[in-house]
């Protein structure tokens, strides 16, 4: 119904859908019709067996056997018929799931970081002086973070927090959970690791599994945020509106692979594979859902101004 709005809509995110969407117009179409073809043969076998027992019971052998033998003729081509349904409907899905996040029609097309729109600014940005020191040169000065041994124990991007360097993390995670709570959050300890129907449901895949820490032997994902286990406690729920708003928060450590991270940005504390996060997650209706984003903004600035 929406097909022009969505293929414009995400020409703002540089990505032309025309033909997936085209092809997922015209695979649903192909569902639509086979499953109707198949309910209607399932119906017509289902009279058709209410109608022998009444035949054989009037003692109309010929008739009760006809009817039998045509039911089960139904019943072999609407089971043929229900594996192309099912082919068409896994198809679809796959097709669907390539289709990205639709942004809000507010957000502006740009092809870099020059055109990106700013939407507010707080405090002034300090002049960097010649004896200021990067975060991991601090962090190793005052012994708060070694990157090295975790390199040695683990490998690049598991860091050892020491020290002082441990107790604030730890401070700051109970800061913040402690925060949400007085915020109406429930406080949840979710499962570290997530399975695959999880990581569809919060879009980690199919496309990002090179992301993800992946055990084959349990096919199951450690996860890249709290985001993703505290989003599917409600996934396949159906929530009244009455259950709204839905507010809970989670300390985790995340891991993320980061396949192809290099470079000076990457240094020190900036995209390590494992990192620790306190989430927060607001499940609001939908015509709620941009003042509600307005209202957690203002808190997480709250946050820092009591930081």
């Amino acid at each position: 119904e929406n097909k022009a709005d969505i293929i414009e809509l995400l020409k703002v995110r540089n990505i032309d859908v025309t033909a997936q969407i085209e092809k997922i117009i015209t695979v649903d179409e192909e569902w639509r019709s086979k499953k109707q073809k198949q309910d209607s043969l399932l119906a017509e076998a289902n009279a058709l067996a209410k109608q022998i027992g009444k035949l054989f019971h009037e003692k109309k052998l010929e008739e009760a056997e006809a009817a039998k033998k045509r039911g089960g003729e139904l019943r072999d081509e609407e089971k043929v018929l229900g594996e192309t349904v099912n082919q068409l409907a896994d198809e679809l899905q796959q097709l669907l799931y390539e289709i990205p996040n639709v942004p809000h029609p507010s957000v502006p097309s740009g092809n870099s970081d020059e055109d990106n729109v700013m939407i507010s600014e707080s405090g002034e940005i300090p002049t960097v002086g010649a004896d200021w020191l990067p975060h991991w040169e601090l962090a190793k000065k005052y012994e708060l973070i070694d990157f090295e041994l975790g390199a040695k124990v683990t490998g690049a991007g598991f860091p050892f927090y020491t020290g002082k360097g441990a107790r604030l993390q730890r401070a700051l995670i109970n800061f913040f959970l402690d925060e949400a709570r007085d915020a109406g959050y429930k406080e949840i300890i979710p499962p570290f690791v997530v399975n695959e129907a999880s990581g569809y449901g919060t879009g980690q895949l199919p496309d990002k599994e090179g992301q993800m820490y992946h055990d084959a032997t349990d096919n199951l994902f450690l996860i890249p945020t709290a985001e993703v286990p505290l989003t599917n406690m409600y996934r396949n729920v159906m929530l009244a509106e009455s259950d709204l708003p839905l507010k809970v928060t989670g300390y985790t450590p995340c891991f993320r692979r980061e396949a192809g991270a290099y470079g000076s940005d990457v240094r020190g504390l900036n995209r390590l594979h494992q990192f620790d996060k306190v989430e927060i997650v607001h499940v609001e209706h939908p015509d709620q859902s941009y003042a509600v984003l307005d209202q957690m903004v203002t808190y997480i600035q709250g946050l820092l101004t009591k930081l």
